[in-house]
């Protein structure tokens, strides 16, 4: 875990923004990789499963906690409208899908997708709450969900 760890600060900091753009990259430092962490070699095939068996709440947590920063930061006390605590819109999008690709999120006959919620905080124009589910999913099924 450490290594593909190494390998996302790398990418971040080079500004890469692909696995193969990122794996051109290293191959320039290949005599570091020792020093990098990484051991004697990196191939696309490993970063892919490292990639594969990463938890997906390390990021979820990470984007709330600059989420939080973000609307701390940018928070309008001069907003329009004289409003005693927060204001919210909640909306969602369709993201198309290949159902060859992603078999697991079917949404019509030939035709796959999910459904991205945004909870969005008016005062600092900041998302506050995303959610992902099956693109049949209505947005009157996801209000349950939020707590405010």
């Amino acid at each position: 875990m450490l290594e593909s760890d190494a390998l996302y600060d790398f990418r971040s900091a080079h500004a890469r923004d692909s696995m193969r753009d990122l794996m051109l990259s290293l191959e320039a430092h290949s005599k570091k990789y020792y020093h990098l962490g990484l051991g004697k070699s990196v191939t696309r095939t490993n970063l892919g499963k490292a990639n594969r068996n990463r938890d997906y709440r390390i990021f979820e947590e990470f984007a709330y906690v600059l989420i939080d920063e973000a609307c701390r930061s940018i928070y309008k006390d001069d907003f329009e409208i004289k409003v005693d605590g927060e204001v919210y819109a909640f909306d969602s999008t369709t993201i198309d899908l290949c159902l060859s690709v992603f078999w697991w999120a079917e949404f019509r006959k030939n035709k796959g997708g999910i459904k991205l919620h945004t909870l969005y905080d008016i005062k600092t124009s900041i998302p506050s709450l995303v959610l992902i589910t099956n693109a049949k999913t209505h947005d009157v099924n996801m209000l349950d969900e939020l707590i405010l």
